[in-house]
């Protein structure tokens, strides 16, 4: 006898009997909140990634580094500061002991300025230093620059993007107490660019100028100008000395930090010692100094919320002396600096003592709304070109057939993996499945399942078979996967009508379909978010966990003796529909993929400035993917799912976009399809009268024909 018809014999003995665990599984005896736990798992999971980081990072790559800040854009040349005088006033705005300050503007990118002012000295320039404030202008910007100016050195102190809410939001639709700099971040982000590397490029284009002079340069910043220092010093090698003052030190916990500093792959290769590499053997001053303290967003209101949580403490000593010793390394010479404050600081910098304090200039920033527009216009026209971009990135590809489709998209599908959604190494446990009873129909039975994955994470879901299986039979499975905080039970459970689901799982597997509901890890709101906050500096995501649990949960399935491993389809709804886009077209096992209650045109829903149905507005900060736009969008990722079909499912009264975004969308994949694979059956689209749920018609229909299961 066979080993599938043992196993069988033993199901039906089994059944029989009313034993609890599926044949060939152990018993599953874990209690309490599995979902929960999967998360808490995967948290530990990434808390032990990120402490393993430090000793496991390459040689510093400027390059790289360049690109995880968004750095990457042609500066505007420029000879000149523009000073700005007004009809009712002159540019002059201050004056102190042998200096003069004068507002001044400057070009960086295409359509973006910086804004600042400018420290004059009375004779030549000894040095050249911009002085870089906290995101939050603070009096000790302009003494400092003040002191600098006063012994000599010709000083700009850019204004940067602030942490207050005013302008976060889509004025008529809804405000937001997002920060500004966060604002901004999201939605450059998905276009492969940063508010820091913005503001990076609005320091170099002063270092740009005063390049032009024979001078040293050199950079001081505090706080988020303290980042920028050591950020625009590793990247500019015409920078020959900086300070960071109340910034250096581990940044290990930086997911607890504002969002806007969520920097993609950020620890894998770069904690601030393995930045200051990238100074050395120029001159680096690590000011062990008060940092900005910040409680978190803006409060809420009734009319403003949305914002990721994050605080920011000033750097603990023990904290900034021990990353100063582990830079210590790349600085052999001697030219790495602990400095106790800020006159030890100036002298380093100078070479000399900088001159007295004095009464600082008494300088209000610049407004600030012309700088936040610039940057939202110019991230939203990288929007608009995202289309040619994808197009580049995809004229590789040869769509002359299906099989060589399949052949030359490979490293398509490797670099979005690898590159925007982050890849997990294959699963490391054996899977040591779990079973136990759970439901019995007069049709099916139904068994909660666990399987090991990697340490601390696992892979959970309920399992419904069909009674009226046969001896060397094989059905086909649909894997159903909820959406945002839902259970495997809200799609399985026989007794129990979710006004979203339908119970689509158990009719399924009445209609003899063998049915795998998975429970996805995006449950625990903010917790579960903030999986996402631990996992982008690893180059890692929430969904590249969910495609190591979709590895091992295929695995299973097509062991199982009653499974058909080639008629294996996905149907997932809301969250579950974002997932059919993002891991059956990476894992060959599965058949088929719908995606239900979601398919979009996914740059603008995460971009948009306009639509009342933008992720801007709302606390979705987990749907964040680094240079998504410029790789994929939904039809692309849909794609790739090619020969193999797709469909999707939309409700007209689905909250999530309108109807004519889903249809501009499908309409690219509809098309590929039809015109370049031949397959125009194997593409489909159902719009019914209806909301953010399952209809299960036309899809039903969709999965009996492709997984060649009649009625």
């Amino acid at each position: 006898m066979t080993l599938g018809r043992i196993l069988f014999h033993l199901i039906l003995c089994a059944a029989a009997f009313g034993q609890a665990a599926l044949p060939g599984t152990a018993a599953l005896d874990a209690r309490g909140d599995l979902a929960a736990q999967m998360v808490e798992g995967i948290h530990r999971y990434l808390d032990r990634a990120t402490a393993a980081s430090v000793a496991a990072r390459p040689a510093p790559n400027r390059d790289r580094f360049r690109k995880i800040i968004g750095a990457i854009d042609p500066r505007v040349p420029f000879t000149a500061l523009d000073l700005r005088a007004t009809t009712s006033g002159s540019a002059q705005v201050a004056a102190g002991p042998n200096y003069k300050v004068f507002a001044v503007r400057w070009p960086v990118l295409k359509g973006v300025t910086g804004e600042g002012f400018l420290f004059e000295p009375a004779g030549a320039p000894a040095a050249r230093i911009v002085v870089i404030p906290d995101a939050d202008w603070t009096p000790d910007i302009p003494r400092i620059a003040g002191r600098l100016a006063a012994s000599g050195a010709q000083v700009v102190t850019p204004v940067l993007i602030d942490r207050r809410d005013t302008w976060s939001g889509i004025p008529g639709i809804r405000m937001t107490n997002l920060p500004h700099r966060e604002f901004l971040y999201r939605m450059s982000f998905e276009v492969g660019r940063h508010i820091i590397g913005y503001e990076a490029q609005k320091v170099l284009a002063l270092v740009d100028w005063f390049a032009q002079q024979s001078e040293p340069v050199g950079v001081y910043g505090y706080g988020e100008g303290g980042l920028l220092a050591l950020y625009s010093a590793a990247l500019d090698t015409r920078i020959q000395s900086a300070v960071v003052s109340g910034y250096f030190q581990s940044r290990q916990e930086v997911w607890r930090e504002p969002v806007y500093r969520d920097v993609w792959n950020l620890l894998r290769e770069f904690g601030d010692a393995e930045i200051a590499g990238l100074i050395a053997p120029r001159a680096l001053i690590v000011e062990a100094s008060k940092g900005p303290e910040i409680a978190g967003p803006p409060a809420e209101t009734k009319d403003r919320r949305g914002a990721a949580s994050g605080r920011l403490v000033s750097p603990p000593t023990a904290s900034v002396e021990e990353e100063v010793a582990r830079a210590g390394r790349f600085f052999p010479d001697g030219k790495l600096h602990l400095a106790r404050n800020e006159d030890q600081a100036l002298r380093l910098l100078l070479g000399r003592a900088a001159g007295p304090s004095g009464a600082p200039p008494k300088l209000d920033p610049p407004a600030l709304r012309g700088q936040f527009d610039e940057l939202v216009g110019y991230t939203q026209g990288l929007v608009e070109e995202s289309p040619k971009r994808r197009a580049e990135f995809w004229a590789s590809a040869d769509d002359n057939s299906p099989s060589r489709w399949t052949e030359t998209t490979r490293f398509h599908r490797d670099y979005i993996w690898e590159e925007v959604i982050g890849r997990m190494p294959p699963p490391s446990l054996p899977a040591n499945p779990r079973t136990r009873l759970v439901y019995d129909e007069p049709k099916f039975r139904g068994y909660e399942v666990m399987l090991d994955v990697w340490p601390e994470v696992f892979a959970y879901g309920i399992l419904l078979v069909p009674k009226d299986l046969q001896a060397g039979g094989r059905r086909p499975v649909v894997v159903c996967q909820h959406g945002l905080e839902g259970r495997p039970s809200d799609v399985a459970d026989p007794r129990q009508d979710n006004p979203a689901y339908h119970r689509y799982a158990a009719r399924l597997a009445e209609e003899g379909f063998v049915v795998y509901a998975p429970q996805n890890p995006y449950i625990g709101q903010a917790r579960f978010r903030q999986i996402q906050r631990k996992a982008h500096p690893l180059k890692l995501s929430l969904f590249s966990f969910i495609l190591g649990q979709h590895q091992r949960t295929l695995e299973w399935l097509a062991g199982l003796p009653f499974v058909d491993p080639q008629r294996i389809g996905f149907y997932g709804l809301s969250y579950g529909g974002k997932t059919a886009v993002r891991v059956p077209p990476l894992l060959d096992r599965y058949a088929l993929s719908i995606c239900s209650a979601d398919f979009n045109e996914w740059v603008w829903k995460n971009t948009s400035v306009t639509a009342r149905y933008s992720y801007l507005i709302t606390a979705e900060y987990d749907m964040l993917e680094f240079d998504f736009a410029n790789v994929v969008n939904y039809a692309e990722l849909a794609n790739l799912m090619a020969p193999r079909p797709f469909m999707v499912e939309r409700g007209h009264a689905d909250g999530v976009a309108p109807d004519e975004w889903v249809a501009y969308e499908f309409a690219r994949v509809r098309r590929f399809y039809s015109t370049r694979m031949k397959l125009p059956d194997h593409a489909a689209i159902e719009f019914f009268d209806g909301p953010h749920t399952i209809n299960g018609k036309g899809t039903f229909e969709f999965l009996r024909r492709h997984l060649k299961w009649p009625r």
